[in-house]
């Protein structure tokens, strides 16, 4: 008599929402949380020493709507902003979203080509931003590439007349009554696009994720309820609005929950964070790893009261576990939660609970959001795989965007014809759901045929005392097709690191495979606005290097 064979679970799982998706617009869940907190406090500036309650906020944002109008602006017109967080960011995004215009987010960190290509993809009728940040004259970069942009009629900079004017006109409309507000906010539905994201692009132009009302207010609302935030909460935001993190889980978290935004610097600053978290007594505190480790490492530290911490997001690549451990230790953050998610899905497809184990915080990036399905398959087949194999996630739900913008072609290679988003990253489910990401299928060495993640040698490397971050990227080999290459960076006074003192840290404890047999020591790592670790670009210097020092 043949035994019964057991079907191995499939790597498939979707979250239960204890409430319903929301099925209106960001401008009317804007308007109930006024109605029910409007003398609650909705932002805070630090950088500018502007403060405004909920219905201080909604006066500003119904004011620049209304200057909109005024302005030409109307349903599905795209209106680009390009300036470092501030006040006007966030009046900017409401605003456009009360009239149905789509706002384009714009890279802080592009050039003029950069500026030229979304101002033309995009077809952006008007273009609000900062006069300058930094080292970036931006008036005279939109200068330089006006002409070439057919479809950009108004440049509106900031804390300049025509921003002024802008004002002045939603002023003076919103005098004569409210009546063109209203009939532009009944011609909208959630399903409208509303917003639309470059993906930071490895190869050739950046795409435009295209996201509708209902696909950034449901991530924003969700994150929020995992992280329970109420109307009492404070969440302090040093993570850029122009990316999902800053707009969508700070923005729209705190204004679909009554909560206060508060932005301490127009960029992230290790000290301001602190001074902002402690001086405004927040409860959450968001960023990704290299900005815990910066405001943990910060030498003034100690000095800041961060007792009203309870929560807070940590995304945008995997947490070393010592970091996890000092986050909640040191910051007092038990509740923080790690996100995982790309532009593609408004961002959030995966995330950690508040009673989750550090062990799950660390080794998972968390379980299927509410109202969300996760699997994982096999990149060739396509076929879901066993819990336990590792294969590509991918994701499906109210989240994954309507497409890239004017792309049809990019669409279909990034979402399948049953909805599933594609996300090009290495999952293993475990028996719980909770998914551990390896690295992106892209970024996976293969040695003398033996695959490698570098995420497990960069834990790994973690526990060294005198590292205090590694990357790992694969550089070509001739014997093996690919080597491994460390890059490291090092605690303050530590004695110096090389290649045979790395490897003798690990032989013995790694497998001779997965031993680095280059090191590369670095005060920074290439990284995007958004903190995430550019490996292109890491192993295009990589590869440099080792030429250079073979003399080739």
């Amino acid at each position: 008599m043949t035994g019964t064979v057991t079907p191995a679970v499939p790597s498939y799982d979707s979250g239960v929402g204890r409430l319903p998706l929301l099925g209106d617009t960001i401008g009317d869940n804007f308007d109930r949380t006024v109605a029910r907190h409007g003398d609650r406090l909705a932002l805070v500036d630090r950088a500018a020493g502007r403060r405004w309650t909920y219905r201080e906020l909604a006066d500003e944002v119904d004011t620049l709507a209304a200057g909109l109008l005024h302005a030409g602006i109307v349903k599905g017109d795209r209106v680009g902003i390009w300036a470092p967080n501030c006040a006007e960011w966030t009046f900017v995004q409401y605003a456009t979203a009360k009239i149905g215009a789509i706002l384009v987010n714009i890279n802080p960190a592009y050039r003029s080509h950069e500026l030229q290509y979304v101002l033309t993809q995009a077809g952006i009728r008007m273009l609000v931003a900062a006069p300058a940040f930094k080292t970036s004259d931006y008036a005279a970069m939109i200068d330089g590439v006006r002409g070439d942009c057919p479809d950009l009629e108004q440049v509106v900079l900031l804390g300049r007349s025509e921003w002024d004017d802008l004002v002045a006109a939603g002023r003076d409309a919103l005098a004569g009554g409210r009546a063109d507000l209203e009939a532009a906010a009944r011609d909208l539905s959630p399903d409208d696009a509303i917003n639309i994201q470059y993906t930071s692009g490895t190869t050739g132009f950046p795409k435009g994720a295209t996201l509708s009302h209902h696909n950034i207010l449901n991530n924003g609302f969700f994150v929020g309820e995992l992280c329970h935030y109420t109307e009492e909460d404070r969440v302090c935001i040093p993570v850029p609005f122009y990316h999902c993190f800053g707009m969508v889980m700070g923005n729209l978290s705190c204004t679909s929950h009554g909560a206060a935004m508060v932005i301490p610097a127009p960029s992230f600053d290790p000290a301001a964070t602190l001074a902002a978290v402690a001086e405004e007594r927040c409860t959450s505190l968001y960023g990704v790893p290299t900005m815990f480790i910066a405001e943990l490492a910060d030498p003034g530290f100690d000095g800041y009261d961060l007792s009203s911490l309870r929560t807070g997001i940590m995304a945008g690549s995997p947490c070393p576990v010592e970091v996890m451990k000092q986050v909640i230790e040191r910051m007092g953050m038990s509740e923080v939660s790690i996100c995982y998610g790309m532009t593609e899905t408004s961002p959030v497809s995966l995330q950690t609970r508040s009673d989750d184990t550090i062990e799950q915080r660390v080794s998972t990036v968390g379980r299927a959001g509410p109202h969300i399905e996760i699997k994982v398959v096999d990149p060739a087949t396509g076929l879901t795989v066993p819990r336990g194999e590792p294969g590509e996630l991918c994701t499906r739900g109210y989240s994954v965007m309507l497409g890239y913008w004017n792309q049809t072609e990019k669409t279909a290679e990034a979402i399948d014809a049953a909805r599933w988003m594609h996300t090009g990253d290495i999952g293993v489910m475990d028996t719980d759901g909770y998914v551990a990401v390896t690295g992106r299928i892209k970024d996976m060495v293969i040695r003398g045929g033996e695959n490698i993640y570098p995420r497990e040698i960069e834990e790994f490397l973690y526990t060294h005392p005198d590292i205090l971050d590694a990357q790992i990227v694969g550089v070509p080999d001739e014997k093996y097709g690919e080597e491994l290459m460390a890059w490291i960076r090092l605690r303050e006074g530590a004695a110096p690191l090389d290649a045979d003192a790395v490897r003798a840290f690990c032989t013995g404890r790694l497998a001779h495979y997965k031993i680095p047999r280059y090191v590369h020591v670095v005060d920074e790592f290439p990284m995007t606005v958004t903190g995430k670790i550019r490996k292109v670009e890491m192993r295009d210097a990589s590869v440099a290097i080792l030429r250079e020092a073979a003399g080739k």
